[in-house]
Protein backbone atom coordinates (compact mmCIF):
# COMPACT_ATOMS: atom_id res chain seq x y z
CA UNK A 1 0.00 0.00 0.00
CA UNK A 2 1.24 3.83 -0.87
CA UNK A 3 0.19 6.48 0.87
CA UNK A 4 0.29 10.11 0.06
CA UNK A 5 2.80 11.80 2.64
CA UNK A 6 2.70 15.48 3.87
CA UNK A 7 6.19 17.37 4.21
CA UNK A 8 6.08 21.09 5.16
CA UNK A 9 8.75 23.36 3.77
CA UNK A 10 10.48 26.15 5.97
CA UNK A 11 10.45 29.77 4.24
CA UNK A 12 12.91 31.30 2.08
CA UNK A 13 13.08 34.61 0.32
CA UNK A 14 11.46 34.62 -3.25
CA UNK A 15 13.37 35.44 -6.25
CA UNK A 16 12.49 38.00 -8.93
CA UNK A 17 11.70 37.00 -12.47
CA UNK A 18 15.18 39.09 -13.67
CA UNK A 19 17.21 37.94 -10.57
CA UNK A 20 16.56 34.30 -11.30
CA UNK A 21 19.16 32.56 -13.51
CA UNK A 22 16.95 30.50 -16.72
CA UNK A 23 17.86 27.33 -17.83
CA UNK A 24 18.42 26.95 -21.49
CA UNK A 25 15.45 24.14 -22.23
CA UNK A 26 12.74 22.36 -20.53
CA UNK A 27 11.22 19.49 -22.23
CA UNK A 28 7.47 18.87 -22.25
CA UNK A 29 8.24 15.26 -21.11
CA UNK A 30 11.24 13.59 -20.41
CA UNK A 31 10.58 9.96 -20.26
CA UNK A 32 14.24 9.05 -19.91
CA UNK A 33 13.91 10.58 -16.36
CA UNK A 34 11.50 8.08 -15.22
CA UNK A 35 13.33 4.83 -17.03
CA UNK A 36 16.20 5.64 -15.85
CA UNK A 37 15.38 4.73 -11.95
CA UNK A 38 13.80 1.91 -13.16
CA UNK A 39 16.16 0.58 -15.82
CA UNK A 40 17.48 -2.43 -14.12
CA UNK A 41 14.18 -3.65 -13.01
CA UNK A 42 12.60 -2.87 -16.51
CA UNK A 43 15.21 -4.80 -18.08
CA UNK A 44 15.06 -8.15 -15.36
CA UNK A 45 11.23 -8.10 -16.18
CA UNK A 46 11.73 -8.09 -20.09
CA UNK A 47 14.11 -10.92 -19.91
CA UNK A 48 11.53 -12.80 -17.85
CA UNK A 49 8.77 -12.52 -20.56
CA UNK A 50 11.28 -13.16 -22.52
CA UNK A 51 12.99 -16.75 -21.02
CA UNK A 52 9.12 -17.88 -20.54
CA UNK A 53 7.99 -17.77 -23.97
CA UNK A 54 4.78 -16.28 -23.22
CA UNK A 55 3.77 -13.21 -24.79
CA UNK A 56 0.33 -12.86 -25.78
CA UNK A 57 -1.72 -12.81 -22.54
CA UNK A 58 0.71 -14.17 -20.75
CA UNK A 59 1.19 -15.04 -16.74
CA UNK A 60 2.04 -10.70 -16.52
CA UNK A 61 -0.95 -9.89 -18.13
CA UNK A 62 -3.47 -11.55 -15.66
CA UNK A 63 -1.12 -10.43 -12.38
CA UNK A 64 -1.41 -6.56 -14.40
CA UNK A 65 -4.87 -7.17 -14.68
CA UNK A 66 -5.28 -8.31 -10.98
CA UNK A 67 -3.26 -5.38 -9.65
CA UNK A 68 -5.36 -2.51 -11.30
CA UNK A 69 -8.78 -3.98 -10.17
CA UNK A 70 -7.22 -3.63 -6.14
CA UNK A 71 -5.85 -0.23 -7.44
CA UNK A 72 -8.93 1.22 -8.68
CA UNK A 73 -11.11 -0.75 -6.55
CA UNK A 74 -12.81 -2.43 -9.80
CA UNK A 75 -14.07 -6.10 -9.76
CA UNK A 76 -13.21 -6.52 -12.98
CA UNK A 77 -10.00 -5.40 -15.53
CA UNK A 78 -9.88 -6.29 -19.54
CA UNK A 79 -6.98 -5.60 -20.71
CA UNK A 80 -6.44 -4.97 -24.47
CA UNK A 81 -3.90 -4.19 -27.06
CA UNK A 82 -4.60 0.79 -27.41
CA UNK A 83 -6.97 2.83 -25.88
CA UNK A 84 -8.42 3.51 -28.58
CA UNK A 85 -9.33 -0.59 -28.85
CA UNK A 86 -10.66 0.06 -25.21
CA UNK A 87 -13.18 2.84 -26.73
CA UNK A 88 -14.27 0.52 -29.76
CA UNK A 89 -14.32 -2.88 -27.61
CA UNK A 90 -16.69 -0.81 -25.37
CA UNK A 91 -19.27 -0.02 -27.62
CA UNK A 92 -19.11 -2.99 -29.22
CA UNK A 93 -20.00 -4.60 -26.17
CA UNK A 94 -22.88 -2.61 -25.65
CA UNK A 95 -24.33 -2.91 -28.72
CA UNK A 96 -23.54 0.24 -30.81
CA UNK A 97 -24.20 -0.58 -34.29
CA UNK A 98 -25.27 1.28 -37.65
CA UNK A 99 -27.18 3.99 -37.69
CA UNK A 100 -26.77 4.91 -33.47
CA UNK A 101 -26.01 7.79 -32.34
CA UNK A 102 -23.19 8.11 -29.50
CA UNK A 103 -23.00 11.78 -27.93
CA UNK A 104 -19.15 12.38 -27.41
CA UNK A 105 -17.39 15.48 -26.81
CA UNK A 106 -15.64 17.78 -29.80
CA UNK A 107 -12.66 18.55 -27.94
CA UNK A 108 -10.30 15.28 -27.40
CA UNK A 109 -8.36 13.00 -28.98
CA UNK A 110 -9.44 11.63 -32.09
CA UNK A 111 -10.10 8.12 -31.10
CA UNK A 112 -13.35 8.89 -28.68
CA UNK A 113 -15.35 9.70 -31.81
CA UNK A 114 -13.34 6.97 -34.73
CA UNK A 115 -14.48 4.15 -32.28
CA UNK A 116 -17.86 5.31 -33.03
CA UNK A 117 -17.64 5.37 -36.75
CA UNK A 118 -16.11 2.30 -37.08
CA UNK A 119 -19.37 0.55 -36.01
CA UNK A 120 -21.03 2.86 -38.29
CA UNK A 121 -22.76 4.70 -35.37
CA UNK A 122 -22.95 8.71 -36.12
CA UNK A 123 -20.88 11.12 -32.99
CA UNK A 124 -22.96 13.41 -32.14
CA UNK A 125 -20.79 16.26 -30.39
CA UNK A 126 -21.29 18.50 -27.73
CA UNK A 127 -19.84 21.55 -26.35
CA UNK A 128 -17.54 22.14 -23.13
CA UNK A 129 -17.88 23.86 -19.94
CA UNK A 130 -15.17 26.81 -21.14
CA UNK A 131 -13.85 27.01 -17.50
CA UNK A 132 -12.61 22.53 -17.19
CA UNK A 133 -12.45 22.25 -20.84
CA UNK A 134 -14.83 19.03 -20.05
CA UNK A 135 -18.05 18.18 -22.18
CA UNK A 136 -21.01 20.17 -20.95
CA UNK A 137 -23.71 18.16 -19.47
CA UNK A 138 -26.73 20.56 -19.99
CA UNK A 139 -25.54 20.79 -24.10
CA UNK A 140 -25.20 16.59 -23.69
CA UNK A 141 -28.80 16.65 -22.27
CA UNK A 142 -29.62 18.62 -25.61
CA UNK A 143 -27.79 16.13 -28.24
CA UNK A 144 -29.79 13.21 -26.65
CA UNK A 145 -32.67 11.35 -29.47
CA UNK A 146 -34.22 8.39 -29.74
CA UNK A 147 -31.26 6.88 -32.13
CA UNK A 148 -28.68 7.66 -29.03
CA UNK A 149 -27.34 4.46 -27.93
CA UNK A 150 -24.85 5.62 -25.31
CA UNK A 151 -22.78 8.79 -23.69
CA UNK A 152 -19.17 8.96 -23.76
CA UNK A 153 -17.88 11.85 -21.26
CA UNK A 154 -13.96 12.14 -21.32
CA UNK A 155 -11.99 12.57 -18.44
CA UNK A 156 -9.30 15.41 -20.07
CA UNK A 157 -6.08 16.02 -18.87
CA UNK A 158 -6.60 14.07 -15.70
CA UNK A 159 -10.04 15.47 -14.80
CA UNK A 160 -12.92 13.48 -13.76
CA UNK A 161 -15.97 14.92 -16.12
CA UNK A 162 -18.71 16.29 -13.70
CA UNK A 163 -21.02 12.94 -12.88
CA UNK A 164 -22.55 14.47 -10.87
CA UNK A 165 -24.79 16.10 -13.33
CA UNK A 166 -24.01 13.17 -16.34
CA UNK A 167 -25.24 10.01 -14.46
CA UNK A 168 -28.71 11.57 -13.52
CA UNK A 169 -29.05 12.79 -17.23
CA UNK A 170 -27.74 8.73 -18.42
CA UNK A 171 -29.96 7.32 -15.57
CA UNK A 172 -32.71 9.47 -17.00
CA UNK A 173 -32.68 8.53 -20.80
CA UNK A 174 -31.75 5.19 -20.25
CA UNK A 175 -28.37 5.06 -21.41
CA UNK A 176 -25.20 3.61 -20.70
CA UNK A 177 -22.16 5.66 -19.30
CA UNK A 178 -18.64 4.58 -21.10
CA UNK A 179 -15.86 6.85 -19.43
CA UNK A 180 -12.99 7.94 -21.74
CA UNK A 181 -10.08 7.27 -19.18
CA UNK A 182 -7.35 7.40 -21.28
CA UNK A 183 -5.59 10.23 -19.54
CA UNK A 184 -6.70 9.85 -15.95
CA UNK A 185 -6.12 6.77 -14.35
CA UNK A 186 -6.18 7.28 -9.99
CA UNK A 187 -8.26 10.76 -10.81
CA UNK A 188 -11.41 10.27 -8.25
CA UNK A 189 -14.89 11.50 -8.10
CA UNK A 190 -16.20 11.79 -4.77
CA UNK A 191 -13.77 9.22 -3.84
CA UNK A 192 -14.51 6.88 -6.31
CA UNK A 193 -11.71 6.31 -9.20
CA UNK A 194 -12.40 6.95 -12.77
CA UNK A 195 -13.56 4.19 -14.53
CA UNK A 196 -15.73 2.53 -11.82
CA UNK A 197 -17.93 5.36 -12.08
CA UNK A 198 -20.15 4.58 -15.50
CA UNK A 199 -20.74 1.31 -17.02
CA UNK A 200 -17.27 0.66 -18.89
CA UNK A 201 -13.95 2.56 -18.43
CA UNK A 202 -11.41 2.70 -21.27
CA UNK A 203 -7.50 3.61 -20.90
CA UNK A 204 -4.93 3.83 -22.55
CA UNK A 205 -0.90 2.67 -21.79
CA UNK A 206 0.37 4.93 -24.31
CA UNK A 207 3.89 6.04 -23.04
CA UNK A 208 2.86 9.63 -22.29
CA UNK A 209 0.36 8.78 -20.22
CA UNK A 210 0.46 9.23 -16.08
CA UNK A 211 0.79 5.12 -16.76
CA UNK A 212 2.42 4.22 -19.73
CA UNK A 213 4.39 1.29 -21.01
CA UNK A 214 7.40 1.06 -23.67
CA UNK A 215 4.51 1.02 -26.82
CA UNK A 216 0.88 0.89 -27.23
CA UNK A 217 -1.51 -0.87 -24.81
CA UNK A 218 -5.04 0.02 -23.19
CA UNK A 219 -7.63 -1.55 -20.66
CA UNK A 220 -11.28 -1.29 -19.68
CA UNK A 221 -12.77 -1.54 -16.24
CA UNK A 222 -16.53 -2.20 -15.57
CA UNK A 223 -18.42 -3.28 -12.41
CA UNK A 224 -20.97 -5.46 -14.56
CA UNK A 225 -20.06 -9.01 -14.85
CA UNK A 226 -22.05 -9.20 -18.08
CA UNK A 227 -20.06 -6.59 -19.65
CA UNK A 228 -16.73 -7.96 -18.87
CA UNK A 229 -17.60 -11.24 -19.92
CA UNK A 230 -18.62 -9.95 -23.65
CA UNK A 231 -15.52 -8.12 -23.22
CA UNK A 232 -12.91 -11.25 -22.52
CA UNK A 233 -14.67 -12.70 -25.64
CA UNK A 234 -14.76 -9.20 -27.69
CA UNK A 235 -10.64 -8.72 -27.80
CA UNK A 236 -9.91 -12.50 -29.04
CA UNK A 237 -12.32 -12.95 -31.81
CA UNK A 238 -14.95 -13.50 -29.86
CA UNK A 239 -13.31 -16.93 -29.09
CA UNK A 240 -13.84 -19.45 -26.24
CA UNK A 241 -12.75 -22.23 -26.22
CA UNK A 242 -9.94 -22.17 -29.08
CA UNK A 243 -11.51 -22.17 -32.35
CA UNK A 244 -15.19 -21.89 -31.06
CA UNK A 245 -16.30 -18.24 -31.58
CA UNK A 246 -19.42 -17.44 -30.21
CA UNK A 247 -19.49 -13.79 -31.58
CA UNK A 248 -17.51 -11.76 -34.48
CA UNK A 249 -14.84 -9.68 -32.21
CA UNK A 250 -11.79 -8.49 -32.73
CA UNK A 251 -7.91 -8.97 -32.43
CA UNK A 252 -7.07 -6.71 -29.47
CA UNK A 253 -4.86 -8.21 -26.58
CA UNK A 254 -2.01 -6.86 -24.32
CA UNK A 255 1.59 -8.42 -24.89
CA UNK A 256 3.27 -9.65 -21.72
CA UNK A 257 6.01 -7.34 -22.23
CA UNK A 258 4.14 -4.45 -22.13
CA UNK A 259 2.43 -5.93 -18.48
CA UNK A 260 5.32 -6.91 -17.42
CA UNK A 261 7.09 -3.08 -18.00
CA UNK A 262 3.41 -1.90 -16.34
CA UNK A 263 3.95 -3.43 -13.34
CA UNK A 264 6.69 -2.71 -12.63
CA UNK A 265 5.91 1.18 -13.03
CA UNK A 266 2.23 0.67 -11.09
CA UNK A 267 3.85 1.07 -7.63
CA UNK A 268 4.83 4.02 -8.17
CA UNK A 269 2.16 5.70 -9.96
CA UNK A 270 0.39 7.47 -6.91
CA UNK A 271 3.76 8.82 -6.04
CA UNK A 272 3.91 10.21 -9.97
CA UNK A 273 0.63 11.71 -9.53
CA UNK A 274 1.16 13.17 -6.38
CA UNK A 275 4.37 15.11 -8.00
CA UNK A 276 2.03 16.22 -10.95
CA UNK A 277 -0.38 17.93 -8.96
CA UNK A 278 2.80 19.67 -6.63
CA UNK A 279 3.80 20.18 -9.98
CA UNK A 280 0.40 21.98 -10.99
CA UNK A 281 -0.01 23.82 -7.57
CA UNK A 282 3.43 25.35 -8.25
CA UNK A 283 2.61 26.64 -11.68
CA UNK A 284 -0.12 28.43 -10.13
CA UNK A 285 1.37 30.14 -7.39
CA UNK A 286 4.13 31.16 -10.14
CA UNK A 287 1.75 32.75 -12.54
CA UNK A 288 0.07 34.64 -9.65
CA UNK A 289 3.52 35.49 -8.49
CA UNK A 290 4.38 36.54 -11.98
CA UNK A 291 1.33 38.91 -12.34
CA UNK A 292 0.01 37.10 -15.18
CA UNK A 293 -3.52 36.97 -14.68
CA UNK A 294 -4.59 39.51 -17.83
CA UNK A 295 -2.57 37.70 -20.16
CA UNK A 296 -2.83 33.58 -19.05
CA UNK A 297 -5.64 31.58 -17.58
CA UNK A 298 -4.08 28.59 -15.75
CA UNK A 299 -6.58 25.54 -14.79
CA UNK A 300 -8.53 25.32 -11.11
CA UNK A 301 -8.56 22.63 -8.64
CA UNK A 302 -11.37 20.11 -8.69
CA UNK A 303 -12.98 20.15 -4.86
CA UNK A 304 -14.99 17.22 -5.80
CA UNK A 305 -12.13 15.00 -6.60
CA UNK A 306 -8.64 14.00 -7.47
CA UNK A 307 -7.09 16.03 -10.66
CA UNK A 308 -4.05 13.70 -11.71
CA UNK A 309 -2.79 16.58 -14.66
CA UNK A 310 -2.20 14.57 -17.11
CA UNK A 311 -1.79 17.85 -18.68
CA UNK A 312 -1.10 21.23 -17.41
CA UNK A 313 -3.42 23.54 -20.31
CA UNK A 314 -3.59 26.83 -19.98
CA UNK A 315 -5.90 29.50 -22.04
CA UNK A 316 -4.03 32.12 -23.52
CA UNK A 317 -5.53 35.68 -24.13
CA UNK A 318 -5.82 38.06 -27.23
CA UNK A 319 -5.01 35.89 -29.71
CA UNK A 320 -1.14 35.24 -28.12
CA UNK A 321 -1.20 31.41 -28.40
CA UNK A 322 1.06 30.76 -31.13
CA UNK A 323 3.16 33.08 -30.78
CA UNK A 324 4.00 32.45 -27.23
CA UNK A 325 4.51 29.11 -28.13
CA UNK A 326 7.17 30.43 -30.58
CA UNK A 327 8.45 32.25 -28.38
CA UNK A 328 8.79 29.05 -25.97
CA UNK A 329 10.11 26.71 -28.56
CA UNK A 330 13.41 29.79 -29.44
CA UNK A 331 14.17 29.31 -25.74
CA UNK A 332 14.40 25.51 -25.64
CA UNK A 333 10.67 25.23 -23.52
CA UNK A 334 8.46 22.18 -24.90
CA UNK A 335 4.64 22.98 -25.24
CA UNK A 336 1.84 21.40 -27.21
CA UNK A 337 -1.73 22.25 -28.65
CA UNK A 338 -4.37 19.98 -27.31
CA UNK A 339 -6.10 20.05 -29.66
CA UNK A 340 -5.83 22.16 -32.84
CA UNK A 341 -9.07 21.37 -34.74
CA UNK A 342 -11.86 20.13 -32.92
CA UNK A 343 -13.43 17.19 -34.21
CA UNK A 344 -16.57 18.24 -35.34
CA UNK A 345 -14.61 20.29 -37.93
CA UNK A 346 -12.51 17.92 -39.25
CA UNK A 347 -12.08 16.84 -42.42
CA UNK A 348 -13.05 13.44 -42.19
CA UNK A 349 -16.33 14.24 -40.31
CA UNK A 350 -17.16 16.75 -42.88
CA UNK A 351 -19.86 14.51 -44.66
CA UNK A 352 -22.15 14.49 -40.87
CA UNK A 353 -22.63 18.51 -41.59
CA UNK A 354 -20.91 20.61 -38.62
CA UNK A 355 -19.59 23.87 -39.31
CA UNK A 356 -17.34 26.60 -37.29
CA UNK A 357 -19.58 28.20 -34.90
CA UNK A 358 -21.78 25.40 -33.73
CA UNK A 359 -19.94 24.63 -30.58
CA UNK A 360 -18.24 28.30 -29.75
CA UNK A 361 -16.46 26.88 -26.57
CA UNK A 362 -15.19 23.52 -27.77
CA UNK A 363 -13.75 25.98 -30.89
CA UNK A 364 -12.43 29.36 -28.41
CA UNK A 365 -10.47 26.31 -26.53
CA UNK A 366 -9.16 24.90 -29.59
CA UNK A 367 -7.60 28.44 -30.33
CA UNK A 368 -6.27 29.67 -27.04
CA UNK A 369 -5.29 26.69 -25.03
CA UNK A 370 -1.46 25.65 -24.53
CA UNK A 371 0.05 22.48 -22.54
CA UNK A 372 2.92 23.32 -20.71
CA UNK A 373 5.63 20.64 -19.15
CA UNK A 374 3.79 18.81 -15.65
CA UNK A 375 5.81 15.85 -15.66
CA UNK A 376 6.59 13.96 -12.68
CA UNK A 377 10.30 14.58 -12.72
CA UNK A 378 9.83 18.04 -13.46
CA UNK A 379 12.39 20.04 -11.18
CA UNK A 380 11.50 23.57 -9.29
CA UNK A 381 13.89 24.71 -11.32
CA UNK A 382 12.41 24.30 -14.90
CA UNK A 383 8.99 25.50 -14.06
CA UNK A 384 10.33 29.28 -12.68
CA UNK A 385 12.33 29.29 -16.04
CA UNK A 386 8.86 27.97 -18.19
CA UNK A 387 6.89 30.82 -16.18
CA UNK A 388 9.65 33.03 -16.50
CA UNK A 389 9.83 32.77 -20.49
CA UNK A 390 6.19 33.13 -20.57
CA UNK A 391 6.27 36.47 -18.17
CA UNK A 392 9.31 37.59 -20.97
CA UNK A 393 6.72 37.35 -24.12
CA UNK A 394 4.31 39.42 -22.16
CA UNK A 395 6.22 42.10 -21.08
CA UNK A 396 5.52 41.21 -17.58
CA UNK A 397 8.62 41.44 -15.36
CA UNK A 398 7.71 44.25 -13.01
CA UNK A 399 10.06 45.09 -9.61
CA UNK A 400 6.81 43.91 -7.46
CA UNK A 401 6.32 40.63 -9.26
CA UNK A 402 8.32 37.72 -7.97
CA UNK A 403 8.81 33.68 -8.68
CA UNK A 404 8.89 32.03 -5.16
CA UNK A 405 12.22 29.92 -5.07
CA UNK A 406 11.32 26.08 -4.50
CA UNK A 407 11.30 26.28 -0.62
CA UNK A 408 8.44 28.46 0.11
CA UNK A 409 5.97 26.45 -1.81
CA UNK A 410 3.82 24.36 0.80
CA UNK A 411 2.10 22.13 -1.69
CA UNK A 412 -1.89 21.88 -2.41
CA UNK A 413 -4.51 21.62 -0.28
CA UNK A 414 -4.67 17.92 -0.44
CA UNK A 415 -1.33 17.39 0.99
CA UNK A 416 -1.98 19.35 4.31
CA UNK A 417 -5.16 16.89 5.01
CA UNK A 418 -6.22 13.08 5.57
CA UNK A 419 -6.38 11.59 1.92
CA UNK A 420 -8.87 8.70 1.96
CA UNK A 421 -9.13 4.87 0.21
CA UNK A 422 -9.87 5.69 -3.24
CA UNK A 423 -6.95 7.82 -3.48
CA UNK A 424 -4.09 5.32 -2.40
CA UNK A 425 -2.41 2.60 -5.11
CA UNK A 426 -2.95 -0.69 -3.17
CA UNK A 427 -0.67 -3.78 -4.49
Amino acid sequence: MIRQTTTSASPAPATSVAQEALLPSVPLLALDRQHAALRDEIRAAIDRVVDSGRFVLGPDVNDLEAELARALDVPHVISCASGSDALLLALMALGVGAGDEVVVPSYTFFATASAVTRLGAVPIFADIDPQTYLVDPADVERKISRRCKAIVPVHLFGRTADMDALLPIAKRAGLPVVEDAAQSILSTWHGRCSGALGDVGCFSFYPTKNLGGIGDGGFLTTTRDDIAKSLKLLRVHGMEPRYYHQLIGINSRLDSIQAAVLRVKLPHLDAWSTARQVNATRYGELFAAADLADCVTVPGEEPRGRHVWNQYVVRIAAGQRDALRAHLAAHGVGSEIYYPVPLHVQQCFEHLGWRTGDLPHTEQAAAETLALPIFPELTAAEQRTVVARIAEFFHASRPAATIPAAETLRGPHFLRRAVGKADEVRS
